[in-house]
């Protein structure tokens, strides 16, 4: 019984990352998007609440690592690797937004010229 504990607590904060980053990486490209029509106000904030997103997502990850490096768990598992991943894709979609939206700024410019 109290491993089954253990392994629902673990799907339950992998689904917590999974949710973060999740609402994270739509943040991001929702940002893209408001660049790319010269909202810039609203590409920032979406940036600023994919920020804050995929920081709660990564408090999580950072507590299961130190349960596991404190030898309080080791369970690998499909989820784990999936909310990785996800945790992953996020941070990439992130810079590639900030490059993105620097792109639209610098073209917006030169049309203005």
């Amino acid at each position: 019984m109290a491993d089954e504990n253990v392994n629902e607590q673990l799907e339950e904060q992998l689904f917590e990352i999974i949710s973060y980053v999740g609402g994270a990486k739509s943040c991001f490209i929702e940002a893209i998007r408001a660049a790319k029509g010269t909202d810039y106000a609203t590409a920032d904030l979406k940036m600023k609440e994919g920020s804050d997103m995929f920081v709660k997502g990564h408090k999580v990850h950072a507590s299961l690592l130190q349960k596991e490096m404190d030898g309080r768990t080791s369970t690998v598992s499909l989820i784990l690797i999936h909310a990785e991943d996800q945790l992953m894709a996020a941070d990439s979609f992130k810079t590639l937004a900030l490059e993105f939206i620097n792109v639209y700024k610098e073209l917006n410019v030169l049309k203005s010229k």
